[in-house]
């Protein structure tokens, strides 16, 4: 499939690019939250990316990720309330353990000084069920097919000023795979 995109630059505006279009594909999945009871929008992406990839019930997940958060010291800003919906910290301890429980293992596509290697794009991410950690944003990807309540990838077109077309898409930080 091909799709036509408009640039818009100082030196070439409204020049039309032609790129093939080659996306993951994308499913809407909410991981079992509505389900759960849950209502409203929250900030729960790594409660649902969870759920979804390991199959687990999401109130179970968000349970475990609530408990977690609760027990963490507290920080400059005082101690965090005992709930998923506004988002965890992925980087302490409590949260790798949690994983690790669950059968899942780390993996980094990205250091400090490294510059992306890997994006959300159709053939970057191993087949398998991820955990996939983007810019401000857990999702879960089973066999290249992004499941989200929104779709996450993101591409964007421009020709450059020597006139080359250049594409940038949404860099993965690293994920987390069923071992």
């Amino acid at each position: 499939m091909r799709c036509l995109i408009w640039c818009y630059t100082s030196n070439h505006c409204n020049k039309q690019v032609t790129q093939k279009d080659s996306e993951m594909k994308y499913q809407y999945n909410d991981g079992g939250r509505e389900a759960a009871g849950f209502k409203g929008k929250a900030g729960d992406c790594v409660a649902r990316a969870i759920a979804v990839a390991s199959g687990l019930p999401y109130a179970e997940v968000y349970a475990a990720l609530a408990k977690g958060t609760g027990s963490q010291t507290a920080g400059k800003r005082g101690k965090r309330s005992a709930s998923a919906r506004s988002g965890i910290s992925v980087t302490r301890k409590w949260f790798k353990d949690y994983m690790a429980s669950i059968g899942f293992a780390w993996t980094p596509t990205m250091g400090i000084g490294t510059g992306c290697k890997v994006h959300l794009h159709d053939g970057e991410l191993p087949m398998g069920h991820l955990v996939v950690s983007v810019s401000k944003h857990y999702t879960a990807v089973i066999d290249g097919v992004v499941n989200d309540t929104w779709n996450p990838q993101r591409e964007s077109y421009a020709v450059n000023a020597d006139g080359n077309r250049h594409v940038s898409r949404r860099c993965v930080y690293g994920y987390w795979a069923k071992a």
